[in-house]
């Protein structure tokens, strides 16, 4: 269980960091080099979640989509410095009830 949240989290970091790279470049604009590793790092992201154990794409990134919500949550606070409010807390922690539902309901 321990490894399937740290690659979530590591997959939700390469999303989102390589993201923010492209939109610094195209829409602040960066140097091309912002541009670049951002594409890399986008790769790097459409990799890590094949390390997951769990059988089915679909459930994976289905999870996945709930973890990634909390990061961008937790990324515009950190790094953009808009703090969220209670709705933004909220959602996000349904999100990570929907995740375990996802991930750990017993199943036949």
């Amino acid at each position: 269980m321990v490894l399937s949240i740290l690659l979530f989290i590591l997959a939700g970091l390469a999303e989102i960091g390589g993201g923010y790279l492209v939109w610094l470049w195209l829409r602040e604009s960066k140097p091309l080099l912002y541009g670049i590793a951002g594409s890399i790092i986008l790769i790097g992201y459409g990799v890590i979640p094949t390390f997951q154990q769990f059988p089915s794409f679909g459930r994976v990134y289905a999870a996945y989509g709930g973890v990634f919500i909390v990061l961008a949550v937790l990324w515009g606070w950190l790094v953009d410095k808009k703090t969220p409010d209670m709705y933004d807390w909220l959602g996000a922690a349904i999100c990570i009830v929907g995740v375990s539902v996802i991930l750990w309901a017993p199943r036949n």
